[in-house]
């Protein structure tokens, strides 16, 4: 099964940019969309049925325009479970999960922390997941989770971690709970297969930071350590340009 997680940064602004037409070429058997900003009732639907994925699922926030995430599959998912139960997750739509036979996955979203009220939110949102996880790992133990986490793990991670230090997304808070959570039985995909520094996902528009390769990886496709030995390939997509972020992808046996 190959699996992709991107942040599209607007679904419908990455339409513009030819998202269709590469994910057609990209051709996963599924996708995991992160901050789509918009409803289905604003999406062309019958595009990416056309495009090859019959089963798609949309769970955007309630404010308009803002977060929501997304899973469209050519596979039909034995069920889709939208939310986690847990209100200030749901109500910013950023948990989907579609499972299969052999394998679940789920569509994150994890909230920035652009201000003090929103870094609190985020440690919040953090515990609230793990422990969410904890739990889902007892029903659901292969389970893959590609989105954006809005976290560096390493120094390797971030173009400038001496800089970037003390800035919401490298905290050593942040950087010590997403440790945990692999440790907690998770494979970094990426990692797994490649060690070398100077790999990011997500780029600020600003001072031409996308071409300087001055960049962060924040989105990953984290794999159940059951599923450890059944990793084909894992990459990043750099080349597609429909976002501020890049595509993750991996291929699981």
């Amino acid at each position: 099964m190959k699996i992709i997680s991107y942040n599209v940064n607007g679904i419908r602004a990455a339409i513009t940019k030819g998202f269709l037409e590469w994910l057609q070429q990209a051709n996963p058997d599924v996708i995991c969309l992160q901050e789509i900003k918009a409803t289905p009732e604003q999406i062309p639907l019958a595009a990416f049925e056309a495009a090859g994925y019959p089963y798609h699922y949309w769970y955007p926030a309630e404010k308009k325009g803002y977060s929501g995430v997304a899973i469209l599959s050519k596979i039909k998912p034995n069920n889709v479970v939208y939310g986690t139960g847990i209100e200030h997750m749901d109500k910013e739509g950023r948990n989907l999960r579609v499972d299969f036979d052999e394998l679940s996955v789920m569509s994150l979203y994890l909230p920035s922390g652009t201000n003090i009220a929103r870094l609190d939110h985020k440690f919040m949102f953090m515990d609230d997941f793990q422990q969410y996880v904890n739990e889902l790992k007892n029903d659901f133990p292969n389970l893959v989770i590609g989105g954006d986490y809005n976290i560096c793990h390493e120094a390797i991670d971030i173009h400038d971690p001496i800089r970037n230090a003390k800035v919401s997304g490298f905290l050593p808070q942040e950087r010590t709970w997403l440790d945990i959570f692999m440790k907690n039985g998770f494979v970094d995909s990426f990692r797994h297969f490649n060690k070398d520094p100077h790999h990011y996902t997500w780029w600020s528009y600003r001072a031409n930071a996308r071409n300087n390769n001055k960049g962060w990886r924040i989105d990953y496709l984290l794999v159940s350590h059951l599923l450890e030995n059944r990793l084909k390939r894992a990459v990043i997509l750099p080349e597609a340009k429909h976002s501020d972020h890049c595509p993750v992808l991996v291929e699981i046996e």
